[in-house]
């Protein structure tokens, strides 16, 4: 069976994050050719060379996390305190094996990826921004600046994309969300 471009671009993502989670950003397309069992050409025929193919990556897994806030944002089942906490700590359950420790090389070998990484970071907020202020009217929140909360995420996300704390802490990237989350919400929620 023959797979759509869609399909291979798709399937290349996931060898990829195979790959990467076990060399860190030092893999080859040769690597992930190997993983997926295909040819280099084939990968090459989907992207013209490593960093493009970070490009894309970058946006298909962002495009998960907003399709993970999504269903956080029709979940009928909970508060909105709870549907905070989700959607700052949002991540899709495919995503939680990733080793996003190692992606603090990012910046210095791929400037390009990193920028659209520190773009992805910094919009997309309207779903947060709404619940926050939601909150704030249902008096579960405090009144406090909405762009604080943001600024103090983004600058945490920040910094485990630009230094190597995760790893000198020996803490996952997930476990390092679940941290930061629990700090700000506890920190905004009314007592």
């Amino acid at each position: 069976m023959q797979l759509t471009k869609q399909e291979l671009r798709q399937k290349i993502f996931e060898g990829t994050i195979v790959v990467f989670n076990q060399k860190g950003l030092k893999f080859t397309m040769d690597d992930v050719a190997k993983e997926l069992g295909i040819s280099k050409k084939t990968i090459y025929k989907v992207f013209p060379d490593k960093e493009k193919m970070f490009l894309l990556m970058v946006d298909y897994l962002f495009d998960g996390i907003k399709n993970a806030e999504d269903e956080v944002m029709h979940d009928k089942n909970l508060t909105t305190i709870e549907k905070i906490r989700k959607i700052l700590g949002v991540m899709p359950e495919s995503y939680r094996n990733i080793d996003l420790r190692k992606l603090y090389q990012l910046k210095e070998r791929f400037p390009n990826t990193y920028r659209r990484v520190e773009e992805r970071l910094e919009t997309g907020w309207e779903n947060t921004i709404a619940l926050i202020e939601k909150g704030i009217k249902e008096g579960v929140i405090r009144p406090l600046p909405i762009c604080l909360v943001k600024m103090m995420l983004e600058a945490s996300l920040e910094q485990f994309f630009q230094r190597d704390i995760l790893i000198v802490n020996n803490l996952s990237y997930g476990e390092a969300l679940d941290h930061v989350v629990d700090i700000l919400v506890n920190g905004i929620a009314v007592r």
